[in-house]
């Protein structure tokens, strides 16, 4: 399984920076992990390439890049995106989104070769397919409904936590999975603003080692959806941490697991 992190900010040479302000994560070309750069960081040839959204949640971050997206592919797009998510989060995407006041109504509009938009709702804890991917959605600790995944594509198996604060169930699924091959755990801010983590459902390194205890796999660990402006400063408290190395994941690499 191949996943990658898609850029969200270029400098002022048009090079992709450290800097995450939204979430998207591309597996094997063809699945998008949550959409927050999913327009802006793929090309053409990219885009057609994939056939399926699985949101986590409804925050912005994480879904601004889904509008433009399926604007960018309506007219060609042979059959519709497949977008996978909890009930709720659809229920805002339509109530919020595509709502006609804040960008068109997908769900109502053709193209010659049909619907251009697919909701496949799921439930946590009931393993749903995707592509060539099997996933179970779990819940999280988050503001809003919110989901951590499962994935693997049979050879393979990663977790990844979404947005969260200290939580539970997620644990206690992915330690009854063998063999993982990496956790992919977010940790949005420094220690300390540990007060607005906690208010915001959010870890900070401090509070992403305790949660890390409950993590019976002896597996990598990447760092994900680190708040931009403090990402330096937790990569260091990250490397302080002790008996776990923990890595941010890199923007723009692939990763083979």
């Amino acid at each position: 399984m191949k996943i990658r992190l898609l850029p969200t900010t270029i400098d002022q040479r048009g090079v992709a920076t450290t800097q995450q302000h939204f979430s998207c994560f591309l597996i094997d070309d063809s699945v998008a992990i949550d959409a927050g750069s999913l327009a802006t960081a793929t090309s053409c040839h990219q885009k057609k390439l994939i056939k399926d959204v699985v949101l986590t949640h409804a925050h912005l971050d994480h879904i601004a890049g889904l509008p433009i997206f399926i604007d960018d592919l309506f007219v060609t797009l042979s059959e519709p995106l497949r977008v996978h998510a909890l009930d709720e989060t659809i229920r805002t995407l339509e109530e919020h989104i595509f709502n006609w006041k804040i960008y068109p109504r997908f769900s109502e509009l053709r193209n010659k070769y049909g619907r251009i938009i697919d909701y496949r709702p799921f439930r946590p804890e009931i393993e749903f397919s995707v592509s060539h991917l099997d996933m179970i959605a779990i819940e999280v600790n988050h503001k809003v409904p919110s989901i951590g995944l499962l994935i693997t594509d049979g050879k393979s198996k990663i977790a990844i936590t979404g947005d969260t604060t200290t939580t539970e169930r997620f644990w206690e699924i992915i330690n009854t999975n063998q063999d993982l091959s990496a956790v992919l755990i977010e940790c949005a801010f420094p220690n300390e603003l540990n007060e607005i983590a906690e208010n915001s459902y959010h870890l900070t390194p401090q509070t992403l080692t305790k949660e890390l205890k409950k993590l019976k796999h002896d597996c990598p660990v990447y760092a994900i959806n680190l708040k931009p402006m403090y990402h330096e400063i937790i990569a260091e408290e990250l490397a302080q941490i002790k008996n776990r190395h923990i890595e941010v994941l890199e923007v723009g690499r692939d990763y083979e697991f």
